[in-house]
């Protein structure tokens, strides 16, 4: 009896660190839709977004080259086959600091624009949360904390 007790403690501790990570194959035509979203031009007018086009397009070279290095983040790690919701998540948080010298200079539209970018690499990899990024990138706070 103590050594079953013992074989489920050792087996709890095991799998304790992967509790709350839900780990996401990667589907079979990932890497067709990265390099698609990577090779489209960005920024331009969407009316079914009713997104206007980039407010200052001298930014449009920085804002798609660091969308296309968070594409490239994606990418990386569903080359992997299996890679958790947390790394994904990290890979946004790491996305979204890119932006930090520019984004008092980013308008809003483009936020969103972004925004919108960063949920198709979600939809890519079926990453159902970004864990409040998204809200935090776009409001520069998280309502979810007081």
């Amino acid at each position: 009896m103590k050594q079953i007790l013992n074989m489920i403690v050792i087996m709890s501790l095991f799998f304790l660190p992967s509790c709350g990570q839900k780990q996401m194959k990667t589907p079979d035509d990932a890497n067709i839709k990265f390099d698609y979203f990577i090779k489209k031009e960005k920024f331009l007018q969407d009316d079914k977004l009713f997104y206007p086009g980039i407010g200052n397009p001298g930014l449009k070279p920085v804002l798609t080259e660091n969308i296309n290095l968070l594409a490239g983040d994606f990418k990386k790690l569903a080359d992997k086959g299996i890679s958790t919701d947390k790394e994904y998540q990290n890979a946004i948080k790491n996305g979204f600091n890119r932006f930090s010298d520019i984004y008092q200079d980013i308008d809003t539209e483009d936020r969103e624009r972004i925004c919108s970018y960063v949920e198709e690499l979600m939809d890519i990899v079926g990453l159902d949360s970004s864990d409040g990024l998204l809200n935090n990138f776009m409001y520069d706070f998280d309502p979810t904390k007081k």
